[in-house]
């Protein structure tokens, strides 16, 4: 990200350490940048194809913005599964 100009994107597949019983809420922020300074950071971060499973972490930036590194924090919220759960069909 710190070389090159327009839109640049990384990605990292995200895996829960337990299935949610459906999608839930996901909450993503950045907890620290490294951006050049001299030009505007144009930042976006957000949670993508989220399952019940996991959720695509995505980082973008366009324009002359030079990120040298960023770090990410992220929430997800939603119901997860009990042994007592009843399974009728």
């Amino acid at each position: 990200m710190w070389r090159g100009e327009g839109p640049r994107e990384s990605r990292k597949k995200i895996v829960f350490s337990e299935a949610f019983q459906e999608p839930p809420s996901v909450h993503v922020g950045l907890s620290l940048w490294d951006v050049a300074e001299g030009a505007n950071a144009r930042i976006e971060i957000v949670a993508e194809a989220v399952t019940e499973t996991g959720f695509d972490l995505v980082f973008r930036t366009w324009g002359d913005t030079r990120v040298a590194r960023a770090r990410a924090a992220w929430q997800a919220i939603g119901s997860l599964p009990h042994e007592d759960d009843w399974q009728l069909y």
